[in-house]
């Protein structure tokens, strides 16, 4: 074979494999789209240990695309939404009952304790990626309030930085409240209320209100907080879902009305959580995930919790 020829070969076989790398890729990525975008079918399930199942073994399939694809947007956000929903829907849950059977200092809630911290943490941490893809800084941000408050008005595209920024900031919030015997974890919390509190200012309407929800819990997290703020995020929330966000009125009992010592309000609310119908079909299994809960803040523990 002449050389020239010997190059135009090679030349070829370069441009094949370099095609076949470029297939590969594009193959991965519309993989990971239409997955993340089909696991939005989870949210429609009222089967609770079904829908535990599907859950976990979704992290799985996007922690296996995220190791092929790690710079991936949609795997990424895919991760820290699926790893908060997840252990705040199944693992806070037996947290919760553990906490109720055997206190704060038996095994199995130490080891629930552990692991909701860890389902936190992980997320969170591909939370913190995706913000650092978008705009990078995050790290730096931490130093203060005002640094933090200067890099999350970079993010003004509500459409894509208001999930990112919720998602991430729920993943923080909810960390702390399970570590909130943590003082530096404590101490840390306000970051991922100005994360929070930006996808608010973004979308207040994102995931039907739910980010008035959570702020309005932050701001119930002792008798000493700002509970009439609380007040205002329960009702704005209510105001965008029309009730139908199940989990809002728990929180608002479980959180206000019990600091407030507000017997009658408190049982109510968390009747009407449990009476309610298939109010919201798109999203029944958080629905299911409230109704659970309502049926624990009924039950003697946390009644006698709150001095009712």
């Amino acid at each position: 074979m002449r050389p020239l020829q010997t190059l135009s070969v090679l030349a070829l076989s370069a441009l094949s494999l370099a095609s076949t790398g470029c297939i590969k890729k594009m193959f991965l990525e519309g993989q990971i789209e239409a997955t993340s975008t089909a696991s939005a079918a989870i949210d429609t399930l009222t089967d609770y240990e079904i829908a535990k199942v599907v859950a976990f073994n979704g992290i799985g399939q996007f922690e296996g695309m995220h190791y092929l694809a790690p710079d991936n947007e949609d795997a990424l956000f895919a991760l820290v939404k699926t790893w908060t929903s997840a252990t705040f829907a199944f693992i806070e849950d037996e947290l919760e009952d553990a906490e109720d059977a055997e206190g704060l200092e038996g095994p199995r809630y130490l080891y629930l304790k552990n692991r909701a911290a860890a389902g936190y943490d992980r997320g969170l941490q591909y939370g913190i990626q995706l913000l650092e893809i978008y705009h990078p800084g995050f790290e730096a941000a931490r130093k203060n309030d005002d640094a933090m408050r200067a890099y999350t008005a970079q993010f003004t595209d509500a459409e894509r930085d208001t999930p990112a920024l919720f998602w991430a900031g729920y993943a923080w919030i909810s960390k702390t409240n399970i570590l909130k015997d943590d003082a530096a974890a404590v101490g840390d919390l306000w970051i991922g209320v100005a994360l929070m509190e930006r996808a608010v200012a973004l979308d207040p309407k994102f995931m039907y209100g739910n980010g008035h929800t959570i702020l309005g819990a932050y701001h119930a997290r002792t008798a000493m907080a700002e509970l009439d703020d609380a007040k205002k995020h329960f009702d704005q929330a209510l105001a965008i879902h029309g009730g139908k966000m199940l989990l809002t009125q728990v929180q608002y009992a479980g959180k206000y009305h019990c600091l407030k010592g507000d017997k009658d309000s408190y049982v109510k609310a968390l009747t009407a959580v449990v009476e309610a119908g298939d109010v919201l079909p798109e999203q029944r299994l958080a629905n299911v995930v409230a109704k659970r809960r309502a049926v624990r803040y009924l039950g003697k523990v946390r009644m006698r919790e709150c001095g009712f």
